[in-house]
């Protein structure tokens, strides 16, 4: 048996807890006021609206012309909805709350509280706002973004592909590489003569030159003041992070009052769950649902069928299927080992695991002792070392495509297949 509180430590914790969610409030982007959290509490309708903000603004991409934090509140609300279904929250109460943003403010603290103890929310969020005064070098953060992930779902096209729209697309994707890779060739020169023009300016020698922003403040000093408010206000987000990590216990303790206050989830019916009240009796809606239920036998009697004719097709290949699995496996297999190697060269070369995270970019002379930072030669390396393992992976796939080709050749002796010319 647990003990038993006493009045003095109950005093404490009911103390404590204003200070908590004021702690949040203040470390989330625009966070609402801790009287919105309390009125959520008892799922009061005014607090709804900031909390479908405070979640669009959680969960959307962050954005340099600020369009997305102009959208109107149902537009909003529909988004919020969409992303948390694709994270995989559990309740559908959320799912069904008007999409006018008017109600369900229980609901959206719920959903907070299960982003918060979901993965570090703060942490991310602190990092996308941080105040950037030197001219940084995002390395090595790119290769989790190019890490193969889970594999993607196979689906077989079951009309024709249209080769002409693939091979615009693929023009399109080149087209728009060229340009970023000419955008970024161009602001790596911008820089540079940046900090060639600005060399000796800086206070600290181990810097030795300017970056952008701080130049920015040479021509405009004005801007010196809004960067002192942007550098306060991200001082007070830090302070409250902190004070948050260390009062979070007690905001899980009232978490757990408000989920017990919500009413338990009723089971699923058998009929759709828009269908059901509105104001309208329940044989108004018979034969919608009866026409569902029949589409839901047919689709069931077709996924049966493509199942049945599915295993069928494997059963009869036999063992080319068979050789076909292992040599899968042995790409696999070999495509993790160059993997492997890749990284253990790198280890050996660098001495240790390379940093991550972004990096300030410092101009130095050749031939001079360098700080305790990367050097250019060392990432460089690191990332033709990644690029060779990304081209092994490129052709391995081309290779997989030139085989899936031959055999729909094979497949169809009458007609003529012309490759796409080599680039």
């Amino acid at each position: 048996m647990g003990r038993r509180r006493r009045p003095a430590e109950l005093a404490g914790a009911a103390g404590a807890l204003p200070e908590a969610i004021a702690a949040l409030s203040r470390a989330l982007p625009a966070g609402p006021s801790p009287e919105t959290f309390r009125r959520a509490k008892f799922d009061r309708p005014e607090a709804a609206p900031a909390l479908w903000r405070l979640l669009f603004r959680v969960l959307s991409p962050p954005r340099a012309d600020g369009a997305s934090a102009s959208r109107a509140l149902e537009a909003q609300a529909r988004w919020v909805k969409a992303a948390l279904l694709t994270q995989g929250y559990p309740r559908l109460r959320l799912a069904r709350l008007p999409d006018d943003g008017s109600q369900g403010s229980r609901e959206l603290l719920l959903a907070l509280s299960w982003l918060l103890a979901r993965k570090p929310l703060l942490e991310p969020l602190l990092a996308r706002t941080r105040v950037r005064l030197g001219d940084e070098l995002p390395a090595f953060e790119c290769g989790a973004l190019a890490s193969p992930s889970l594999p993607a779902p196979r689906l077989e096209a079951d009309g024709p592909v249209d080769a002409c729209h693939l091979q615009w697309l693929m023009g399109k994707l080149r087209f728009r590489w060229r340009n970023l890779m000419a955008s970024q060739q161009e602001q790596c020169a911008l820089l540079g003569k940046i900090h060639m023009y600005t060399r000796g300016c800086h206070s600290d020698c181990r810097l030795g030159h300017l970056s952008v922003a701080e130049t920015e403040l040479l021509r405009d000093p004005e801007g010196g003041r809004q960067l002192l408010r942007r550098l306060e206000s991200e001082n007070a987000r830090l302070g409250a992070a902190l004070e948050w990590w260390r009062r979070e216990l007690v905001f899980w303790q009232w978490m757990d009052t408000v989920l017990g206050a919500c009413p338990p989830e009723a089971p699923q019916p058998a009929c759709p769950p828009g269908l059901g009240g509105r104001g309208r009796t329940a044989g108004a809606w018979d034969p919608a649902v009866w026409e569902l239920q029949a589409l839901q036998e047919e689709l069931q009697a077709a996924v049966g069928a493509r199942r049945a004719a599915w295993a069928a097709r494997v059963r009869g290949q036999g063992p080319e299927w068979s050789a076909a699995r292992q040599a899968a496996q042995e790409a696999t297999r070999e495509a993790v080992g160059r993997e492997l190697a890749a990284l253990r060269q790198a280890w050996e070369r660098g001495g240790g695991p390379q940093p991550h995270g972004p990096l300030r970019l410092v101009r130095t002379e050749a031939g001079a002792p360098g700080g305790p930072g990367l050097r250019a030669v060392e990432a460089i390396g690191a990332l033709k070392s990644r690029e060779a393992c990304l081209e092994a992976a490129l052709h391995q796939l081309q290779a997989q495509c030139r085989q899936q080709l031959a055999r729909l050749a094979g497949a169809l002796p009458g007609l003529l297949w012309i490759p796409p010319p080599g680039r």
